[in-house]
């Protein structure tokens, strides 16, 4: 089961009791004390594991604690340190103060291991305490106690490539052709209700990792539908791709408008996405009425089919690709390329699986680039 949020209350292990103890051995006279420390409680530590994908682990969990320390010993022995408790959670989840809202930790790195919450102090046995005007201390100290939050766990994947676009528009569908995705497929609206992660290989050496979310539709980020659960999903994509449905009701036009409008209403910064466009199920058209759609949309955009400083057009359902004066650069305020596929017929998915890389890899180096300079 696929659970990308969850509310707990964490608590470090209680410091051990520190012991009030007399060494009493045959043959030593008034041997004094000898209580030992109690032992420190347990640490919260979360680990990043690349091989975990959900939070299911914690779901119904309310309250989760470390051991307590144990109490000192006489002869001076220490009490065993407590248990330390360790979260396992996905690349990508982050922490956040369940009372204030602040995102205490932002966990991405896998392997990264980070200590949360430490244990209590052990307590100091009578042993500390002894002096030349209280030789027989009967007192020790208290262990200190640990330290809890409220917190809630937020999964936000972390993709390449992230799928947006109305529900039934075949997201679906491709991420399971060009992936190892094996999503929920039918015709109907919503059949998608988690997110899905597909990792799209072009050869032994190359390949990305593509997120399907379930489907947007207006008013998703005012909490309409299902996307404002899962819009969360693509804030870590790199790139996104707009999937426009030509045999929609709905115009391309005003597809493609209202989705850019829930990714702005929902982040500012998600909406500066570099992205391009797919427009599907083009074989449900003849190949005039798709191309005269297509075009119009085009033109829509401020921009020319046949205008090499644009776009490259070919009749033959090749698809729309941006020229770029400098191969180097992204222009992230136009589409890298506007794609006619049909994901059944097969038409321009192997163009798009490069096409993608070329564009994810083109974005990484300018916006590397960005941070260098």
């Amino acid at each position: 089961m696929f659970i990308d949020n969850v509310k707990l209350t964490l608590s470090s292990g209680k410091g051990g009791a520190g012991a009030v103890s007399f060494r009493t051995e045959k043959f030593v006279i008034k041997g004094g004390p000898d209580g030992g420390d109690g032992g420190r409680g347990g640490d919260i530590f979360f680990k990043v594991d690349k091989n975990s994908h959900t939070l299911s682990n914690y779901r119904g969990k309310n309250h989760m604690k470390a051991k307590n320390g144990r109490p000192g010993e006489g002869r001076k022995k220490y009490g065993k340190k407590g248990e330390s408790l360790t979260l396992v959670v996905p690349p990508g989840t982050q922490v956040i103060d369940n009372d204030s809202g602040e995102v205490l930790l932002d966990l991405v790195e896998d392997g990264e291991v980070i200590k949360f919450l430490e244990g209590g102090k052990g307590g100091l046995g009578n042993w500390h305490f002894r002096s030349s005007t209280n030789q027989r201390p009967t007192y020790a100290q208290p262990g200190l106690a640990g330290e809890s939050r409220n917190i809630r766990l937020e999964l936000k994947l972390i993709a390449d490539v992230g799928l947006v676009g109305f529900p039934n528009v075949g997201k679906s569908t491709l991420i399971s052709i060009i992936s190892n995705a094996t999503p929920q497929i039918a015709n109907y609206e919503f059949t998608t209700l988690t997110p899905k992660l597909g990792v799209v290989k072009l050869d032994d050496y190359n390949s990305f990792v593509m997120a399907d979310i379930p489907g947007i539709i207006g008013g998703a980020s005012d909490g309409k539908g299902l996307g404002l659960d899962f819009l969360r999903h693509i804030e870590r994509t790199g790139f996104l791709l707009f999937m426009l449905d030509i045999a929609n009701y709905r115009t391309l036009e005003e597809q493609y408008k209202i989705l850019k409008n829930e990714l702005k209403n929902f982040s500012q910064k998600l909406s500066l996405r570099g992205y391009a466009i797919a427009l599907t199920r083009v074989d449900t058209l003849g190949e005039d009425d798709a191309n005269k759609k297509i075009e119009d949309f085009i033109s829509s955009l401020g921009y020319e089919s046949n205008n090499t400083n644009n776009y490259k057009f070919d009749k033959t359902f090749k698809g729309f690709y941006q020229r770029l004066d400098e191969r180097d650069k992204f222009d992230k305020s136009m589409p890298y390329f506007i794609a006619p596929i049909s994901s059944i017929s097969r038409i321009n998915i192997e163009p798009l699986k490069y096409a993608i890389y070329e564009a994810t890899n083109i974005l990484k180096k300018s916006e590397n680039e960005e941070i260098s300079s």
